[in-house]
């Protein structure tokens, strides 16, 4: 049993552990503070279902005073707000109603997506149960190249050891090449853990995170090491300098190929954004490779930034004007795209470039459609060719 520094759930998840808490005997949560609620799958809501849920989470939050209630005008998606906002910090222990709650372990936390019901539990005691999980450590070295990202390393990464690769693992990155990723790097590698199966991923606490922490947080926190002596079930190296754009072709995240393989593969949409690369670095790359230009005729490029806070920035350094001006449209924080739930749902037949995390059969619309995940660089490249393309 581990005691919890924060509970987290949506819009979707939350619903489901708030009628469970209903069934416990005991009533109210374990600390007001110790909760965040953030209404982010389907906010804007897109329909009278997702309303009712948004107004569930809404009640119970106003019953209960919870302090972290994130409404519309407020919130972002999720895994971008919370270090945002100061809630995630190192040697913290978090679960969430939401998979890719293992973003956070990019500060050193150990986090971690649980069920509904889980959530249910650590809301009304403050308490969990886990099995310790065995590590595999990843050593990245070098420096990597001008468009090489975050995304690009845990796509070779997931291709390398498969969607199982690490399944109920923790992945622990270390190297000289951390030096030269930025926060929002090692949030994307941390947020996709996940989808090699991981229980979590853990990086270590340095310099550019203490940055950070300084710009977005007072509270006090606890920095943990691996041991000397160490057992890790696995180690890889993974030699940053030689990584080239990477893209995940359907319908896994591990079917990976450089996109100087690609060959001539025309898409019909492109979505940057999501918790995985909807942050205000992943702005800055594809506005950087937009200015000036135009995305081909009859494509659709859809822009998210990830908060609040990132949308104003980007509007006051011009880059919503560069979007717009290339032919895309910027959207309010929203996951929706991401699970085939609205803002850009695909038809028969289509093909998107996405800078989301997952490419499963139907997970953005028709099942015959199709999802090529790729970093913000390729994605905002490939808006303007028509087809897949690496970053010039």
């Amino acid at each position: 049993m581990a005691k919890l520094n924060l509970v987290l759930g949506n819009d979707i998840t939350s619903p489901v552990a708030i009628h469970e808490m209903e069934k416990f005997n005991k009533k109210g949560v374990f600390d007001k503070d110790k909760i965040a609620l953030v209404p982010d799958h389907f906010v804007p809501n897109k329909d009278i279902k997702s309303a009712e849920h948004c107004r569930c989470v809404r009640n119970f939050a106003k019953e209960n005073e919870i302090s972290n209630y994130f409404e519309v005008g407020e919130m972002g998606i999720e895994h971008a707000l919370l270090p945002e906002k100061g809630l995630t910090v190192p040697g913290d222990v978090i679960i969430g109603a939401d998979s890719h709650t293992c973003t956070y372990g990019a500060l050193g936390a150990f986090s971690t997506g649980v069920g509904s019901t889980d959530m249910a539990a650590g809301m009304a005691t403050g308490e969990a149960w886990f099995k310790v999980p065995s590590a595999i450590k990843f050593v990245l070295t070098g420096k990597p190249a001008k468009w090489i990202s975050g995304k690009d390393i845990i796509l070779h990464i997931i291709g390398k050891i498969g969607v199982d690769g690490a399944l109920y693992k923790s992945m622990e990155f270390v190297g000289d090449g951390l030096q030269y990723l930025s926060m929002d790097d090692r949030f994307t590698i941390a947020n996709m853990a996940i989808e090699a199966g991981g229980k979590n991923g853990i990086f270590p606490v340095d310099e550019k995170t203490e940055e950070y922490l300084k710009e977005h947080t007072t509270r006090e926190y606890k920095v943990y090491e691996a041991d000397a002596d160490a057992v890790y079930d696995e180690e890889y190296v993974i030699e940053l300098d030689k990584l080239k754009p990477t893209v995940s072709y359907p319908h896994l995240p591990e079917n990976t190929h450089t996109v100087d393989e690609a060959g001539d593969i025309t898409i019909d949409q492109v979505v940057i954004g999501s918790c995985t690369n909807g942050r205000m670095e992943d702005m800055r790359i594809a506005a950087e490779i937009l200015e000036g230009k135009h995305i081909a005729k009859g494509m659709r490029c859809i822009v998210i930034p990830a908060t609040q806070a990132i949308y104003l920035e980007c509007m006051e350094k011009g880059y919503l004007k560069t979007f717009i001006k290339a032919g895309c449209v910027v959207s309010t924080p929203t996951c929706g795209p991401c699970l085939g739930g609205y803002m850009g749902i695909l038809g028969d037949g289509e093909r998107c470039v996405s800078t989301t995390n997952r490419n499963f059969v139907g997970r953005m619309g028709h099942i015959n459609s199709e999802i090529y995940l790729a970093s913000p660089a390729v994605a905002a490249a490939s808006a303007i060719a028509g087809r897949i393309v690496a970053p010039e």
